[in-house]
């Protein structure tokens, strides 16, 4: 896990969105219990309750579940309902794209170009 202390995007959110990211793709499967909280703390060299907090923001949004003197694991039967919402979330930024390069008279073969050039540069 990479985390950057000048990218602007808080510790403990970079943290979530890796995890959230590994579940979602399934490197994490159902019932896999994530590194410890001070584990990962000492791993990052961070604060365990920057670590907690980025737990406590998976548990949330149902994608992990605290069992109570074992740790933290992973609850993929939401990460699938979290995905479709994903989805459906790509799909209207996708739309309102396309509704506004046609305000702005691009041609569809300039929007994949434009689009093409973001997936290429996501990672810079």
């Amino acid at each position: 896990m990479k985390i950057s202390q000048t990218s602007g995007v808080p510790i403990y959110q970079q943290i979530a969105d890796s995890f959230r990211s590994d579940i979602l793709s399934g490197k994490y499967k159902d019932g896999e219990f994530l590194p410890s909280i001070r584990e990962l703390a000492k791993d990052l060299k961070i604060s365990v309750i920057t670590t907690m907090k980025a737990y406590e923001q998976l548990q949330s949004e149902g994608l992990i579940i605290a069992m109570q003197g074992k740790g933290y694991y992973v609850n993929s039967s939401d990460s699938e309902m979290l995905k479709e919402q994903h989805l459906r979330d790509v799909e209207k930024a996708l739309n309102d794209a396309i509704r506004f390069a046609d305000m702005a008279g691009m041609h569809d073969d300039e929007l994949v170009e434009m689009l093409n050039t973001l997936i290429s540069t996501k990672d810079m």
